[in-house]
Formats: structure tokens, C-alpha cells, sequence
């Protein structure tokens, strides 16, 4: 198997991506760098990046699996198309679709233990 390849976009390749855009998504990038992993922001940020990058269709036996997804994540940002503020906004939306679904209570066991208290965020 790929060492550096995971089931879904993981946190830990987000500060890789810093310095592929221009000013606006730096300062997103440093944003997130300093929230904990399960901080809706992170999350939300994480949804977006799996959408962009197609992460659900990714298999161990693909070619992207096989740069890692830190790699894949980097190729994804740079190929994007539109402008930093086309991709603060689509961060934006995945942040509000993640605050739904918390808000909505009754998470799953598992998803409950991994997000922070409210209090905390």
C-alpha cells in the first residue's frame, strides 16, 4: 500500500497547500494551521478539499493514490481554476454544510466523539 494514502482528505497535508495561491488563501491556510482537527473550520475545509479532489472515487490501486494524498491535494489546489476568492467561498459553503449537520444533533457516536464541544469552539 501507499504510505502517505488515506481514505479521505486528512488535516495534516492543509499547511502543504500554503503557499500555491496567492495572498487570500494564505491567510486561510496560516486560519487553519491553528485549529485543531476537529474544529468545523478544518472540517469544513476537509469537505471541501474532498469534493475538489474527488476523494470518494479514490481507490489504493489508483494513480492517485499512489502520489498520496498530500500530493493529490497539491495538484487539486494548483489545477483549480478559478480565483482564491472562488475558493474561499466554496470553503465557506462545505464550513456551513458542516455546521448543519452538527446543529442537527443526534450525530452518530463516532462523529460525536471526534468533534469538539460547542462551548469549545
Amino acid at each position: 500500500m501507499y504510505p502517505d494514502s488515506e481514505i479521505l482528505f486528512p488535516p495534516r497535508c492543509i499547511p502543504h497547500l500554503r503557499n500555491l495561491r496567492g495572498e487570500e488563501w494564505a491567510r486561510l491556510i496560516d486560519h487553519l494551521t491553528r485549529l485543531p482537527d476537529q474544529h468545523e473550520d478544518v472540517l469544513g475545509f476537509s469537505l471541501m478539499m474532498i469534493k475538489l479532489g474527488s476523494c470518494l472515487t479514490c481507490d489504493l490501486d489508483s494513480y492517485r493514490a499512489s502520489l498520496g494524498c498530500c500530493t493529490c491535494a497539491r495538484r487539486t489546489v494548483a489545477g483549480f481554476k478559478g480565483s482564491d476568492a472562488d475558493m474561499v467561498r466554496l470553503f465557506e459553503e462545505a464550513r456551513e454544510e458542516v455546521r448543519e449537520y452538527l446543529a442537527q444533533g443526534d450525530l452518530p457516536v463516532g462523529v460525536a466523539a471526534l468533534v469538539e464541544p460547542k462551548a469549545a469552539r
